[in-house]
């Protein structure tokens, strides 16, 4: 799948609920309702999607929510996908519902890594951001589990936002070394349900950089991928773990963006703000052939714009927030 701008689509994110134990401040207000399970995507079609894809030149799966733990049919929606591809799959937590039962369990079925969010290491301070009952201690345990359980390269991501948590950065950068992993900071975007953001709550990544050098000196790691979304570091002082800097507000990427997503309901988007969907159900569940189906995503991938023009003055923020989109 090409775009009109000459890019290749590689990644295809797969949201497979909207469903989410957590009402992040920067993504979803505790009024939003999920959808009915006969709107969303079966397993059956997720798998048969991912397969669709790959054929389609995709390489990476990433299994995203809302929080995709929540779905119970998640171990055979893996093991479906492994069955029927040979493309890298990795899930997008919350962290907070991880058991090395559970994660053993996803491994074997063919799970090969995992990112986590966590964007507070204060318990008070979580409670705030996640508007939940988890707690950092939950979280932290899921690292351990995960990489108790081998499902690494393990990433970590917190967004941090003005006057909330924008005091952590060096905090969260020391469970980079702690636990020998990458933490990504990704810039406060405006995928919230009550169409609130404000530019002045995001913290550019280079303030984030700048406050982690006050403490820890850090130098270009010189192996991120034209792909990648995140330019990284390493502490110079050697210690383990890196630190990844996502922003696609002050720095966008998109002219080497290589993604598209499906969303739990059944519609793809070229883009994570795209304020046009496509909808999939209406061919998955009347018949259509797998080349009907081909021919759809290539079409819709030329649609894929340039950019998400997030700092121009007609920029309009999608309808749908985070959790409906998929991360």
């Amino acid at each position: 799948m090409i775009d009109s701008h000459g890019r290749t689509i590689l990644d295809l994110r797969i949201s497979i609920t909207d469903r989410c134990n957590f009402r992040c401040v920067y993504c979803m207000e505790p009024d939003v309702r999920f959808q009915p399970a006969d709107r969303l995507l079966t397993p059956t079609e997720i798998v048969r999607m991912a397969g669709i894809a790959e054929g389609l030149g995709v390489r990476k799966i990433r299994i995203t929510g809302g929080e995709p733990t929540l779905h119970p049919e998640l171990e055979a929606i893996i093991a479906g996908i492994r069955s029927t591809t040979r493309v890298e799959i990795a899930m997008i937590t919350n962290g907070s519902l991880l058991t090395r039962h559970a994660l053993a369990q996803w491994k074997r079925a063919g799970l090969g890594r995992v990112t986590i969010s966590i964007d507070s290491v204060r318990a008070d301070r979580f409670a705030r951001v996640t508007r939940s009952t988890a707690t950092p201690d939950d979280v932290l345990a899921g690292i351990d589990a995960c990489l108790a359980e081998g499902l690494t390269p393990l990433k970590l991501n917190a967004v941090l936002v003005r006057g909330v948590n924008d005091d952590e950065a060096v905090d969260l950068a020391k469970l980079a070394r702690r636990f020998g992993v990458e933490m990504r900071f990704i810039e406060y975007m405006p995928l919230d349900s009550a169409h609130a953001w404000d530019r002045t709550l995001m913290v550019p990544a280079a303030e984030t950089r700048a406050a982690i050098e006050q403490k820890f000196a850090l130098l270009p790691t010189g192996a991120d991928d034209a792909h990648s979304t995140a330019r990284t570091y390493r502490f110079a002082d050697g210690a383990p773990g890196t630190v990844g800097f996502i922003a696609p507000v002050s720095s966008p990427f998109c002219g080497a963006c290589s993604r598209l997503r499906l969303t739990a309901d059944g519609f793809v988007r070229p883009c994570l703000f795209s304020t046009t969907e496509w909808g999939l159900l209406p061919l998955l569940r009347n018949g259509a052939s797998d080349a009907d189906i081909e021919r759809f995503l290539i079409d819709v991938t030329w649609t894929k714009l340039s950019g998400h023009q997030i700092s121009s003055p007609t920029f309009t923020q999608p309808a749908r927030p985070m959790s409906a989109v998929g991360g």
